[in-house]
C-alpha cells in the first residue's frame, strides 16, 4: 500500500495523500489545496475524501476548499459538530477508497473528537495508522488546547481521555503499523516530537514515553501536563475557524495581491491601521526598513512566529515582501488563519528607499563584537531564545525574556542603558529588535549569528540558570 506523505517544514506538517482504482483521499490538507488536486490528477483519480483526523488548532484547514473544488466528501470523527456539511463517522465505521479500505477509530484525548484512521490495503492487510494529534513520533498531542474553545474540558479530563485511548484502542494494534501522525518536530501541538516523521507502532512502544505498559493513569497525565507552555495566542482562533468555516483561500488572494505604490502603500497604512510585516532576511531588514514595520523573515518559521506576536487572526497587514514572494507570503499567513492582508509593497522596500521616504535602520553586531563590549563595558545581555535553551547554556549574567513574552516585558526594557539582543541564530532577535523600535527604543543591538557564534567564543557561559530570569 502506497502512503506519500506530505510534509511542510515550515509548519512541521504532515498531511497524506492514498489512491487506489482512481479514487484518491486526503489526510489533514494544508489551506492551498491545489496541490492535492494537481497530485490526483497525475494518477488520473478523483479525490472521493478529505478525512479531517480533529479540528486542528495550528492552521487552517483545506477541506472546504478540496469540497468545494475536488467535490470531496469531508470525514470527521465521532462528536464533531462543524457548521457545515459533513459526513460524521461512528466509531469502527470503514470507508472504500478504491481497493482500499480506511477505518475510523475514535481517539479522544487531544479533543475530543480527535480520530485515528486506520488503512487496510487492497488484501486486507492492516498497514498503518494515520493518527493526526493522538499519537506523534515520541510524543503525544497536548491536552490542553481543547479548553481554550470548550472551557470544561480541563486538561486533565483531556489527559485521562488521552491515556485511555492510547491503551485500549492504538496500543492494542499491531506492532509492525506504520505511523503517520500530522506533526513533526517543531510544532507546538506537543512538547518533545523526535525529527522521524513516521515509524512503526512496535518501536514506539518500546522508546514513546506516553506507552509505557506499566504507567497508570495517574503517572500520565502528571508526565503529560509537565513542561507545557503556553500554547500560541491564534491556536482557539483557528480551531474556530476549522469548526465554523472560512473564506476560500481564493477569495484571500484576490484581496490580497494589491501592488501598493510608496506613496498608495503610505495612505493605505495611515487610513487602515494596518501592521506592516517585513518578511525579509534579518540582515536586509536590518539595513533598511519602513518605519514602523515588523520584521518576521518568510526563510524561518514564519507562520508559528506569525501566530505567537500578532494576537488577532483578523488583522488588518500590509505586506513588504523580496519582488515575487507576496503570493507566497499571503499563503502562509492565510495558512495559520491570517486573512487579513489588503496590499503590498510594489517593488519592496528598494521602491520605498528609491522614492525619497524615510527609513530606519537598526544595529548589529557579531560575537566577536560583543566579546570585546562585554570585556570593556559590561551591556546589559537580552536573550530571547525559549527558557529550555537558556537553561541549557548561556552567557553569564544575560538575562532572559523568551520572543513570545517580549510584549509582557516592553515596560522594563531599559531606555537609558545599551543592552543587547541575541537568540539562537539571529531570526528572532531581529523580530524583537524591529519590535522595540517600533515602540520607540534604539540605544540597543543585536548579535548576528546569535548564540550559535557566541558559542565560539571565549565569552564565559554557564550551564545553570541565573537567579534573575526575567527583566
Amino acid at each position: 500500500m502506497k502512503v506519500e506523505q506530505i510534509y511542510t517544514g515550515c509548519l512541521a506538517h504532515a498531511a497524506y495523500y492514498i489512491e487506489s482504482k482512481g479514487e484518491a483521499a486526503v489526510f489533514d490538507p494544508l489551506r492551498e489545496v491545489q496541490p492535492y488536486i494537481d497530485r490526483a490528477q497525475i494518477d488520473n483519480a478523483e479525490i472521493k475524501y478529505v478525512f479531517e483526523t480533529h479540528f486542528h488548532a495550528d492552521f487552517v484547514s483545506g477541506h472546504l476548499d478540496l469540497r468545494k473544488k475536488a467535490g470531496a466528501e469531508i470525514v470527521f470523527g465521532p462528536g464533531a459538530k462543524p457548521a457545515y456539511e459533513a459526513t460524521i463517522a461512528k466509531d469502527g465505521q470503514i470507508f472504500e477508497v478504491g481497493d482500499y479500505k480506511v477505518k475510523a477509530i475514535h481517539t479522544p484525548g487531544h479533543t475530543m473528537e480527535s480520530t485515528t484512521y486506520l488503512l487496510i490495503d487492497e488484501n486486507g492487510k492492516e498497514h498503518g495508522i494515520i493518527t493526526g494529534d493522538t499519537l506523534f513520533i515520541g510524543d503525544v498531542g497536548r491536552p490542553d488546547l481543547a479548553q481554550h474553545v470548550v472551557s470544561e474540558l480541563t486538561q486533565e479530563k483531556l489527559a485521562g481521555h488521552l491515556y485511555d485511548s492510547l491503551r485500549n484502542k492504538i496500543m492494542p494494534l499491531s506492532d509492525d503499523l506504520i505511523v503517520y501522525p500530522n506533526h513533526g518536530a517543531g510544532s507546538a501541538c506537543g512538547k518533545m516530537m523526535s525529527k522521524e516523521t513516521t515509524d512503526t507502532l512496535g518501536h514506539q512502544k518500546k522508546v514513546n514515553y506516553a506507552l509505557k505498559a506499566d504507567m497508570t493513569k495517574e503517572e500520565f497525565i502528571k508526565e503529560l501536563l509537565t513542561g507545557l507552555t503556553a500554547p500560541p495566542g491564534y491556536f482557539p482562533q483557528n480551531v474556530l475557524m476549522n469548526i465554523k468555516g472560512y473564506e476560500s483561500l481564493d477569495k484571500i488572494m484576490d484581496r490580497a495581491t494589491k501592488a501598493l505604490t510608496p506613496d498608495e502603500f503610505e495612505v493605505v497604512a495611515n487610513e487602515t491601521g494596518a501592521l506592516m510585516l517585513d518578511t525579509r532576511d534579518a540582515s536586509d531588514f536590518a539595513k533598511g526598513f519602513v518605519p514602523n514595520s515588523i520584521n518576521i523573515g518568510l526563510d524561518g518559521n514564519f507562520a508559528q512566529w506569525v501566530g505567537e506576536m500578532i494576537p488577532d487572526v483578523k488583522q488588518e497587514i500590509l505586506l513588504i515582501t523580496y519582488p515575487d514572494k507576496e503570493e507566497e507570503a499571503i499563503t502562509r499567513l492565510s495558512r495559520v488563519g491570517y486573512d487579513g492582508t489588503v496590499g503590498y509593497l510594489k517593488g519592496g522596500f528598494q521602491s520605498w528607499k528609491t522614492s525619497g521616504k524615510d527609513f530606519e535602520t537598526t544595529a548589529r553586531i557579531t560575537a566577536e563584537d560583543l566579546e570585546k563590549a562585554i570585556k570593556s563595558e559590561q551591556p546589559l545581555i537580552v536573550d530571547v531564545r525559549k527558557k529550555s535553551e537558556f537553561d541549557s547554556e548561556h552567557i553569564i549574567g544575560a538575562i532572559n525574556v523568551p520572543l513570545n513574552e517580549i510584549n509582557k516585558h516592553l515596560a522594563q526594557f531599559p531606555k537609558d542603558r545599551t543592552f543587547i539582543l541575541h537568540c539562537a541564530g539571529g531570526y528572532r532577535s531581529m523580530i524583537a529588535a524591529s519590535i522595540l523600535k517600533q515602540r520607540g527604543w534604539s540605544d540597543f543591538a543585536d548579535v548576528i549569528g546569535g548564540f550559535d557564534d557566541i558559542s565560539k567564543t571565549d565569552i564565559p557561559k554557564s550551564e545553570y540558570v541565573c537567579p534573575t530570569t526575567m527583566l
